[in-house]
């Protein structure tokens, strides 16, 4: 669950739909404060416009009537304002007249906009509010404050304050719910295809990519891969045909030449003539007619025609007939031809591959150890698979030359002299593929480790008992 969450969370679409949740915000939260902040100018500007008002008509009625028609005014707008608040006071802060009871804790500033807090009775209950309001000195050292109660806009403002916050936790909460679902879906059709072209990579060239009917860009991606598949089958199939077609027109002729130079060097034997010439030919011959044979085989381990043939295999089988077979040419060259095994379970297999994909990694390994070297045939099991090695004492192959000499007919300049096609490893390559198996070429300090890593089988059988057989070099002396 917690990797299906992290996968979803490194989609593409998940980190749009996640930029585009925070530019909204953002721009939410941005337009919210602007609005605010407007809202709030424009009442404060009202406000004071009216207290410039009420001070203007004060300031006239005290010219006029002096601080008795001041005071009077003051109490009588007192009486009938429920916004509006008066406070007019001596030099030592007395209150002369006014609704309020006593004086702010406000710095005595004339001409300043103050804001302050102040008591007042509501429904018998005495609460706390706000007012805005200014502060005027008149002549003979009286204050006059004239203030309008802006409760409503501090309300406003603290449901902006607890607006603000909880807008932008839905807005993130809803957009990242929304990203999730996004991405899943996204992320569903996505694997669909994947699967689809994993399928495709291991072989299936006949698996094409669901299309749900939906005419989004999802389905046109299926349709144009599909269409691409198609093309790419027809083109391979056609390729196939031809290679095939050769390979086996070639082969026939080939074969009844080598027959008829068998004929002409026993009649040339019989008559005591020399045939080194014809016996060069016979090898050349077989050289191609090999050739050939790998090529066909690796057509049809690629195509997957021998599929059918697939069978519980005991690998440790395989490696002792393909031992016993090369013992000979081991002794010959005067190599340590070992082979050891383990229990392992019988995998999934077509013998016949398995066997010419193991003869060609011994007949290399023999091929290119020195005399007195070894040569040694292993099969083991790990977590990773069930591993049938190789491993020779021979002069290696260069890390950086090991993922190329897989392909067909490449050969490395250390073996130009030696005889070969460059289809050995190409056809163990091939098998492997057919098998869902690996090819790991490693360093053996020295020489060189080929390593067939098959699956591991879900059914385990337990095959004959282990043995280890080992076959010695024969000496000069013998």
């Amino acid at each position: 669950m917690a990797r299906a969450g992290s996968r979803l969370l490194r989609t593409q679409a998940f980190r749009i739909v996640l930029v585009y949740v925070l530019l909204f915000a953002v721009s939410v939260s941005a337009l919210l404060f602007f609005t605010y902040w407007n809202t709030r100018r424009t009442l404060d500007a009202q406000t004071d416009q009216i207290i410039e008002a009420e001070i203007t008509g004060l300031s006239e009625q005290y010219q006029r009537l002096g601080l008795r028609g001041l005071a009077e005014s003051v109490m009588s707008r007192s009486l009938h304002g429920n916004q509006a608040l008066y406070l007019l006071t001596d030099g030592a802060h007395r209150v002369i007249a006014g609704n309020l009871d006593i004086w702010p804790a406000i710095r005595p500033n004339a001409g300043d906009f103050v804001e302050f807090d102040y008591e007042r009775r509501v429904n018998g209950v005495a609460e706390t509010r706000r007012a805005r309001g200014r502060l005027f000195t008149l002549a003979g050292n009286f204050d006059l404050l004239v203030a309008q109660d802006v409760h409503d806009r501090d309300v406003t403002q603290r449901m902006f304050s607890t607006t603000l916050p909880w807008t932008m936790g839905l807005i993130l909460l809803f957009g990242l719910l929304g990203g999730a679902l996004m991405s899943r879906n996204m992320l569903r059709r996505l694997d669909t295809i994947n699967r689809a072209s994993g399928e495709i990579m291991a072989g299936n060239m006949t698996r094409r990519v669901p299309v749900s009917g939906a005419q989004d860009e999802f389905d046109l991606l299926a349709e144009n891969l599909n269409r691409m598949m198609d093309r790419i089958e027809r083109l391979m199939k056609g390729l196939r045909e031809v290679t095939d077609s050769v390979a086996h027109d070639l082969r026939t002729p080939l074969t009844r030449l080598r027959q008829r130079l068998e004929q002409s060097q026993a009649r040339l034997s019989a008559a005591g003539s020399d045939t080194s010439e014809i016996e060069h030919a016979i090898v050349d011959t077989d050289q191609l007619i090999g050739t050939f044979n790998a090529l066909l085989l690796i057509a049809e381990t690629d195509a997957g025609t021998a599929r059918g043939a697939m069978s519980p295999l005991d690998l440790a089988s395989v490696a002792r007939d393909v031992s016993e077979l090369y013992e000979p040419l081991a002794e010959e060259r005067g190599v340590s031809l070992i082979f050891a095994t383990a229990s392992v379970p019988l995998i999934e297999g077509v013998r016949s591959l398995v066997a010419q994909a193991l003869a060609n990694l011994v007949d290399n390994a023999i091929k290119y150890t020195p005399p007195g070297g070894q040569v040694a045939i292993s099969i083991t099991q790990s977590f990773a698979g069930v591993d049938l090695a190789v491993a020779d004492s021979g002069p290696g192959i260069p890390a950086h030359e090991r993922s190329r000499v897989v392909e067909r007919f490449v050969r490395l300049e250390a073996s130009r002299n030696s005889p070969g096609t460059g289809l050995g490893l190409s056809l163990v390559a091939a098998v492997a593929h057919f098998h869902n198996a690996q090819l790991l070429l490693e360093d053996n300090a020295p020489g060189l480790k080929a390593i067939l890593r098959f699956p591991r089988p879900a059914l385990r059988l337990t095959p004959a008992s282990p043995r280890i057989q080992q076959v010695p070099a024969r000496t000069a002396a013998e």
